[in-house]
């Protein structure tokens, strides 16, 4: 042993920089020489995509960490291959003439399951074209659905290690954990392993603004009007429509698509930066938008169906327990951008939206229209004692159940009651618009200037509708989106593209250590917009830092 510390000594008596291996005065048959392993924190030093890893962090944090992540991931590929065989088995398997006693099958017995599906190979053999399209189709998506699941189990196992390894927070930990807590440790694992070689610190705003730098810039270009979600529809006026497909579209031409603006996930293109090639780019642009809507044409059959499909096995049990669900509110997917702070992470922004969701309801409530009370409170008593007397007969005898219509009879009377019952205000409501419309400023932190004073009218009514729409209306907008999309990249976002290059060139900065984000992000007061918007939204994001301060000076 201490023939083995004084050879330690020796080595480590030298200066790396200085010294050449071979000019080390070293015995081999006297000194073992031992190899440590890697250490961990090389691992983490100088990541190439800190975008991507942040948000990889951010999301495993709220999804709850890496067995949730990967159960979730794997249970969405089951539901999508059930919805596909299911559906194919319903409407190519299921003899319904003999189901629905069309044709006369057995008198011997009642008709038993089996004897309502078709054989296998009969079952096969009336496979049409479209069908036999439809799940190659299904197939191939499903293909790369599952190399994307794979890909981000290695991605969520990496996450798992720097979790463990570098953040030193366990799986038992980490539901307990707040995502400030786990932002705090990022800091730290900073300065010690630079994540970011670029700078020597990052702050809490650095983080957001890679986690949200696409976020940002969308929120920007819908405050500005850049996209096109407004519209004027005859007879129903103004109108918005934003749809998951719409939306995806958008963020693959604008963001992460193969001929994005953005050369990688922190980097504008220089093209985008110059005015004098602001024509050129536009008309690029313009042709991408033009293609990627064509495609959307193509795809429109398979994609409706499929829509169709989803939505009815996802809501049909919940609207057939709850038909008052499709009257209620939900905050629309143009709201959860219009009214969104920037480097407002999403749980914050969630939080925020849900804890005005009760005001939100109370004050559209409050709107009725005196016939129209009158006439739901009359409908729902005639629809209500047919109901209350078929339920009384099904009571003494069940047999009534059999009678043909009594069961739909039943549905639609129960039906009809819940839907006037939605129109009926409750008779202890307060009507207090102006209040309610504070209120919910307080949680949403927007109200147009011509809104104050204003809250009881139909028109500011209307208008804060287009924010909280009905969830039916949601629903239909979901279901139409494969035939909308396609006419409003083709007619409405190809208008938009020199304002969208234009936009991109005069609202880009450049960050040191985050690159490229959107100007509105930074909150320079001075710069964009109305000084006391920027500071509600520097508070709204700053708060939790100074109570970290604060705990500090306190612990101190």
């Amino acid at each position: 042993m201490a023939e083995y510390q004084t050879a330690y000594q020796a080595l480590t008596s030298f200066d790396d920089e200085d010294t050449d291996d071979n000019d080390l005065p070293i015995n081999d048959h006297d000194v073992m020489i031992h190899v440590a392993p890697e250490s961990s924190k090389a691992r983490w030093n100088h990541i190439e995509n800190l975008d991507d890893f942040f948000n990889r962090v951010y999301h495993y944090h709220q999804r709850h960490g890496f067995l949730c992540m990967v159960l979730e991931e794997i249970l969405q590929l089951v539901q999508f291959v059930f919805v596909v065989v299911f559906s194919t088995f319903l409407i190519e398997c299921v003899n319904y003439d003999v189901l629905f006693a069309n044709i006369a099958y057995n008198h011997t017995h009642k008709v038993t399951i089996p004897e309502t599906i078709y054989p296998v190979h009969q079952c096969f053999q009336r496979f049409d074209f479209f069908i036999i399209v439809c799940l190659i189709i299904a197939s191939i998506f499903w293909v790369f659905r599952l190399i994307k699941v794979v890909y981000n189990i290695f991605k969520y196992l990496e996450i798992r290690s720097f979790y463990l390894s570098a953040l030193k927070i366990s799986t038992t930990d980490l539901p307990n954990m707040t995502w400030h807590e786990v932002q705090r440790c990022l800091l730290e694992v900073q300065k010690e392993q630079h994540l970011c070689i670029h700078k020597q610190e990052l702050n809490e705003l650095d983080i957001n603004h890679r986690i949200l730098r696409f976020k940002n810039y969308m929120i920007a270009m819908v405050n500005k009007s850049v996209l096109p979600l407004k519209f004027l529809i005859p007879l129903l006026g103004e109108s918005t429509f934003l749809s998951t497909g719409l939306k995806y579209n958008l963020e693959f031409i604008l963001f992460w698509g193969p001929w994005s603006p953005f050369a990688n996930n922190w980097h504008l293109r220089d093209d985008f930066k110059q005015s004098h090639k602001r024509q050129i780019l536009a008309d690029s642009l313009a042709s991408k938008i033009l293609w990627l809507g064509v495609c959307n044409f193509l795809l429109c059959p398979v994609i409706f169906l499929w829509q169709i499909l989803y939505l009815f096995f996802r809501y049909a049990e919940l609207i057939k327990k709850q038909p008052s669900a499709l009257g209620a509110r939900r905050w629309s997917n143009y709201a959860r951008l219009y009214l969104r702070h920037f480097n407002e992470v999403d749980h914050a922004f969630i939080a925020r939206l849900n804890r005005g969701y009760g005001p939100a309801s109370y004050y559209m409530t409050i709107f009725t229209t005196p016939i129209l009370v009158i006439l739901a409170k009359n409908v729902a008593f005639f629809a209500g004692s047919v109901l209350a007397v078929l339920a009384l007969l099904t009571v003494i005898d069940e047999d009534v159940l059999s009678v043909e219509h009594i069961l739909t009879t039943m549905t639609v009377a129960g039906l009809i009651v819940t839907v006037c019952s939605a129109l009926i205000p409750d008779e202890h409501a307060v009507y207090s618009p102006e209040r309610l419309m504070k209120n919910i400023l307080a949680h949403i932190h927007y109200m147009p200037s011509h809104w104050n004073g204003n809250a009881h009218t139909y028109k500011v009514r209307d208008e804060f509708a287009l924010l909280f729409q009905y969830k039916a209306i949601y629903l239909v907008e979901e279901l139409l989106s494969p035939i909308i999309t396609p006419f409003i990249l083709c007619f409405c976002l190809r208008k938009k593209s020199l304002e969208i290059v234009d936009f991109f060139r005069n609202f880009t900065v450049e960050v040191v250590g985050v690159g490229d984000v959107c100007s509105f992000a930074q909150m320079d007061i001075r710069k964009h917009g109305n000084p006391q918007v920027v500071l509600n939204q520097i508070t709204h994001f700053r708060g939790y830092m100074l109570a970290i301060r604060l705990r500090r000076i306190h612990a101190v």
